[in-house]
């Protein structure tokens, strides 16, 4: 399918800008370890700080998102991560770089991908025809899937071949030419809406997606998602190591199915999308989901490399496909000018899950064990599959015209 070269800019500008979020991603606890000689909570609050805006400011930036040219907020939010990293930079090549300054620009980095985030799926719908929505939304996705798989990777040789510092640099650079992409795309005139106050603007995008029969449902299934998978990732790798006998590579080469998971996903999503009911296509990331935790469930019963990988695989492949999905969904039922609010509930009730699963996780292991934790997890995945499948969401044959309340 061709799409209008205002698209393609945003597809490509999407692929710099996912690359130059994994490489930072990755650089940050590298240059932390062997620069500065963090220790394990020191990573642990590193970590966190780049994590933080998803949760603090998700909602303020999807609220200036429907208030604002989308455009203008996400190569104002690249400009703003590249400066971020430029800062890294300079900072190492001084010696001048610390662990709170670290965090301190991690944070500013982390906030011009939540800017990006929240902005690109409401200005997709303006660039391209409803009819081509899943087909775009699967172009997004692959991008970001390729970015999650081999961004990593990328990251780690470019700080072991030129240094941390130099990484990015690197990464910068993919940031500038995603905003320079940006600045070229034709963004369409939307209606401009009365100025109204913060909590009345909030309030309306939260009423919309708490009284929409189809939006309830999906929010749910995210979050119980989000959930099981992070109960799941707290308690991996010692499980696998401990009860599964694996190596650090091995246990690296399942962690690394979930990327090629992803990619598959993407990659598969467009035909997916042409054969099959639109609501049977968003029932297939939730039950690849069960499958991956019943998988891990099994290596109770049986260890094996070879469950744990597919695990991760189904973990990456049918998630892109609920995502292509569920944007969609999103994209076709909201109203354009609240379009930002409501990605931003998404986003941040998504994140917002995972730390609390982190923190279930952790509680289960504590007191049970790690067997306990992969079977709290599975019940986190049946709960978001029964969520999906006695929703009206699941029963729809095509993209909906209009919202359903």
């Amino acid at each position: 399918m061709r799409f209008p070269a205002s698209f393609q800019r945003l597809a490509w500008s999407n692929l710099l800008a996912q690359s130059a979020e994994q490489i930072g991603l990755a650089a940050a606890p590298l240059a932390a370890v062997f620069a500065l000689g963090a220790s394990a909570v020191d990573i642990g609050l590193l970590q966190s700080a780049q994590t933080l805006p998803f949760l603090l400011l998700s909602i303020p930036l999807g609220l200036i998102a429907d208030r604002s040219s989308r455009r203008t907020l996400m190569a104002a939010a690249e400009c703003a991560r590249a400066l971020a990293m430029l800062c890294v930079l300079l900072l190492a090549f001084t010696h001048a770089l610390t662990l709170p300054l670290l965090a301190l620009l991690g944070f500013l980095g982390a906030t011009g991908t939540v800017a990006y985030n929240v902005a690109a799926p409401a200005l997709v719908p303006a660039l391209v025809e409803r009819a081509a929505l899943p087909a775009a939304n699967g172009r997004i996705e692959l991008a970001r899937s390729v970015a999650y798989s081999a961004g990593p990777a990328l990251g780690g040789l470019l700080v072991g071949w030129i240094g941390a510092g130099w990484a990015y640099g690197c990464a910068a650079c993919l940031s500038v030419s995603a905003a320079m992409l940006l600045a070229g795309l034709r963004e369409p005139a939307r209606r401009s809406a009365a100025t109204r106050h913060f909590s009345t603007e909030l309030e309306e995008g939260a009423r919309f997606v708490a009284r929409n029969a189809l939006l309830r449902p999906m929010l749910a299934t995210a979050v119980f998602f989000n959930i099981g998978f992070f109960i799941l990732q707290a308690v991996y790798v010692p499980y696998a190591a401990q009860r599964l006998g694996l190596s650090a590579t091995s246990i690296g080469v399942t962690l690394g199915a979930y990327g090629v998971g992803m990619v598959c996903g993407a990659l598969a999503a467009p035909a997916i999308a042409r054969r099959v009911a639109f609501g049977r296509m968003l029932l297939v990331g939730p039950f690849c989901g069960l499958a991956a935790s019943l998988a891990m469930v099994a290596t109770l019963a049986a260890p094996s490399f070879w469950l744990a990988a597919s695990s991760f695989f189904l973990l990456g492949a049918g998630p892109i496909l609920w995502t292509v999905g569920s944007t969609t969904l999103r994209q076709a039922i909201t109203p354009a000018n609240m379009m930002g609010r409501v990605s931003a509930l998404n986003s941040t009730a998504t994140y917002g899950a995972r730390p609390l699963g982190a923190l279930i996780g952790a509680a289960i292991s504590a007191r049970f064990g790690m067997g306990p934790c992969l079977v709290a997890a599975a019940a986190g995945f049946v709960v978001q599959a029964w969520i999906i499948a006695a929703s009206p969401a699941a029963r729809l044959a095509d993209v909906p015209e209009g919202a359903l309340v």
